[in-house]
């Protein structure tokens, strides 16, 4: 599981470190891909391939489901860390999430999403009123 906040930087090639507690779970492979409110997912290479089996039951007749499905897989890349534990983020991926030297990584339990560190304030600010004043059950079975 994904887990804690970490604000590693992005070198001068596009590459980050790792953050020690997820480099287990990503050694032998991970898949990056666009995220949604302009982040990138960081899946392993076992969470993705179980992700995309139940992306496939989709029913190729909903068009929700094949937009969702162009946007997602499209950006995708599967990485595998090199021996400092680095990782390249494609360009693209890099463009969508208006990455530069300074970034947030954070664990989203079975994903890690990897944020502009400026865009992550920005969307914790606006979120944690909402999160303090949440008051019906927003996860089926949480509360």
């Amino acid at each position: 599981m994904f887990l804690g906040t970490y604000a590693p930087k992005l070198d001068e090639k596009g590459r980050i470190i790792l953050p020690a507690k997820f480099r287990d779970e990503l050694a032998s492979g991970l898949v990056l891909t666009r995220g949604q409110e302009h982040c990138v997912y960081v899946f392993s290479q076992r969470e993705f391939e179980s992700l995309h089996e139940k992306i496939r039951q989709a029913p190729v007749t909903s068009k929700q489901a094949r937009d969702y499905l162009r946007v997602f897989l499209s950006g995708a890349s599967a990485e595998v860390p090199d021996k400092q534990n680095r990782v390249t983020i494609p360009t693209p991926l890099r463009t969508y999430a208006g990455l530069d030297r300074d970034l947030v990584v954070i664990g989203a339990g079975s994903r890690a999403e990897i944020w502009a560190a400026s865009a992550w304030e920005t969307y914790l600010a606006e979120q944690e009123a909402a999160f303090a004043n949440t008051e019906e059950e927003v996860i089926p079975g949480l509360f």
